[in-house]
């Protein structure tokens, strides 16, 4: 068993949690905050009686991380540790699990599974539990997984029950709440105190021990100038302004600057307008105006060639499904124009000039072989292409960069699995490879080696981002290099993210001033509230959920409008998945690729994506999926539809906002 060893900084913010009081660990990214808790489990399973730990992450791959790098190395010898996720057997026998078990590590998802379940083997309460550790506990919020448990564990403590478990939670930066003021940041950070039930502690007496150990980055801004001449973006907006021509009888507002995330905002509200309205010419129209305004920003961020092939992708899906005038101007407008996008896109004279800024900070970096860093990106689409264009780049070739994509886990066509997340991140541990290019997967928990170089290339994030992004760069004169346009949006925002950093210290340093009696009452009034603002937002959340009669709420492709469901043919299963038991529906849709999953699941599998019969659009309507290895029906997307009741048409992007009861699925009568 390894030797558990505190620096004297880790000493000072563990003794709130060592006197069995609840504290929120605020450390700076790789100052060592899990290798804190890890003490405090150790200590805490040697003092209390019939001890019971979970420590929770919000991520599927930091569960195997923490087992494997830290709490197994250390307390493997004493403790009986099991770590369990989506993918593992334990989680179907969760109670039993934690029965048998000293310590468990789990996301915040399998504990809230099993404190809803009935099932015995599977079912735990919060008070079989001595001490809850929270990772990156600021997510501690709003609707997120670790608020509904902390919402619980709040109730139960206003309501004199218990006994409760200890809290520890773990966080680089509360960050503001998107404040911008002082006072607003305090309040911001005393609702994370009162989610978490939890006091926030840092180091006041070795701040020095803690920059020597942790090292901030050189910060440096790779400024670049904007393109004089842009033929290909004016051609794609000439290509739009067309469409605009086009909807123009139809379009009572002009949605503003091409190429920004406000423009993309207003075609998302103009494409549900006419989703709404059955209005086809709008949908489809916004739905390829997002499209060329997703092109702009790729071709923004890197080549044009990328954003051709973006709208190639995208056009060759539709080309077997036109319906009617729409359809065909739209596809035809594309087709004339090809030609003329593809001579644009090979002229290297107009290409993107972040491009060569981002070659040349990479290469500066990488003349020492040892180097290690990580390229962060906006978007999916983006590492692919930022990785397409590594790999075609001489120079960096030159350089030996040896690249590879870190994204998010899930079933899309540019997802990865949790098992190719696993295996890139060893690769990159070895050094196998030497640059990551991710989408924020990587900001946050995990425990990759140190960096001596991470870019942000085109990205407008918060400060908690930022800041984790930053502690990435951990080695000795590492660099945190900020590609971006002069002036522009990126640099603005980093700015932004500099002052809230700097907000959210003086925050903290003012709570940290309150009279412990005020700091109390203060988080016992927000957490009154905050139970108040539950129990009425549940109300009305049931009152909507009984509005109409199931059998009143018709289904609508969202794509040609043809009704092919009720809402009476709606069942849910294992309160997640909503299935259709009308055998009349599957006379609607057609079947695409088979979904691949590399975990497995108790009662169900899945199948073939599935998508409408008539017009085949882009937009899913959801998978097939194999119910305890009998039964196949199709599970459904809420997002693939519009909703008809006798008042309104909707589309939704949740089930969980639908407005009729929705019955559970009962397996004998289909058997």
């Amino acid at each position: 068993m390894a030797w558990l060893f505190l620096l004297s900084y880790q000493e000072e913010v563990v003794q709130t949690a060592l006197r069995g009081e609840n504290s929120i660990i605020w450390l700076p990214t790789g100052g060592g905050k899990t290798r804190a808790a890890v003490y405090v489990a150790q200590k805490h399973l040697e003092n209390q009686p019939r001890a019971k730990v979970a420590v929770l992450v919000n991520k599927v791959h930091l569960v195997d991380q923490h087992y494997q790098k830290e709490f197994c190395p250390h307390l493997g010898g004493t403790a009986k540790i099991v770590a369990i996720s989506g993918d593992s057997k334990e989680k179907d026998f969760f109670g039993l699990v934690v029965r048998d078990s000293d310590l468990v590590i789990c996301t915040a998802q399998i504990l809230e599974n099993a404190l809803i379940n009935t099932e015995e083997d599977k079912h735990v309460e919060l008070t079989d539990f001595t001490l809850l550790i929270i990772d990156e506990c600021h997510h501690t919020h709003k609707s997120s997984m670790y608020n509904k448990i902390m919402a619980r564990y709040v109730e139960m403590k206003l309501k004199g029950a218990g006994p409760l478990p200890q809290i520890l939670g773990l966080t680089a930066s509360p960050g503001t709440g998107g404040a911008k003021t002082l006072e607003g940041a305090i309040t911001h950070v005393l609702k994370i105190c009162a989610n978490l039930d939890s006091v926030i502690v840092f180091t006041k007496h070795y701040e020095p021990v803690l920059t020597e150990a942790v090292p901030r980055p050189v910060k440096k801004y790779d400024i670049v100038e904007e393109q004089n001449l842009d033929p290909f973006g004016l051609h794609l907006k000439m290509m739009m302004g067309m469409i605009h021509a086009f909807m123009s009888s139809e379009l009572k507002v002009v949605p503003r600057e091409m190429g920004t995330q406000e423009y993309e905002a207003d075609v998302v509200e103009l494409e549900k307008k006419g989703a709404q309205e059955e209005n086809r010419l709008l949908a489809q129209c916004a739905q390829h105006l997002r499209k060329y305004n997703d092109a702009l920003l790729i071709k923004d961020a890197v080549r044009m060639v990328d954003a051709l092939r973006l709208l190639e992708d995208f056009y060759s899906s539709r080309r077997d499904n036109t319906l009617d005038t729409t359809d065909l101007f739209l596809l035809a407008l594309f087709e004339e124009n090809r030609v003329k996008l593809r001579q644009l896109s090979a002229d290297a004279r107009y290409e993107n000039p972040k491009l060569a800024q981002l070659q040349r900070t990479l290469v500066a970096q990488f003349q020492d072989p040892e180097s290690r860093g990580i390229l962060f990106a906006k978007t999916r689409e983006g590492t692919r292409c930022l990785y397409a264009w590594v790999c075609a780049n001489p120079e960096l070739q030159r350089a030996n960069i040896r690249a590879a994509i870190l994204t998010g886990a899930g079933t899309g066509a540019n997802h990865m699995t949790q098992n190719s997340q696993k295996d890139t991140i060893q690769k990159f541990r070895k050094g196998g490879l030497n640059l990551l290019i991710s989408t924020s997967v990587a900001e946050e928990g995990l425990d990759i080696p140190e960096c001596n170089i991470v870019v942000r290339y085109g990205l407008l994030t918060n400060e908690i981002a930022q800041q984790q992004a930053s502690g990435r760069a951990r080695a000795k004169d590492s660099i945190y290099s900020v590609v971006a346009l002069r002036g522009g949006r990126e640099m603005c925002r980093e700015k932004t993210n500099e002052y809230l950093e700097d907000l959210t210290g003086r925050a903290i340093n003012q709570i940290h001033k309150m009279e412990p009696s005020k700091f109390h009452k203060k988080v016992l009034e927000l957490q009154r509230e905050a139970v108040m603002q539950r129990n009425l937002a549940s109300v009305q959340r049931d009152q909507r959920r009984r509005r109409y009669d199931p059998a009143q709420v018709e289904f609508s492709c969202r794509g040609c409008f043809i009704t092919v469901a009720r809402g009476d043919h709606m069942r849910v299963v294992n309160s997640s998945q909503y299935v259709n038991i009308n055998p009349d529906f599957k006379k609607h849709y057609n079947k695409g690729n088979q979904i691949y999953l590399d975990r497995s699941f108790e009662d169900w599998e899945p199948g073939h994506t599935i998508s409408c019969a008539a017009c085949g659009q882009v937009r899913e309507w959801g998978m097939e999926v194999k119910i305890r290895s009998v039964l196949v029906l199709p599970c459904v997307k809420i997002k693939g539809f519009l909703l008809k009741t006798p008042n309104s048409k909707r589309t939704l992007e949740q089930w969980k906002d639908v407005e009729f009861p929705v019955e559970e699925f009962d397996f004998l009568q289909f058997v």
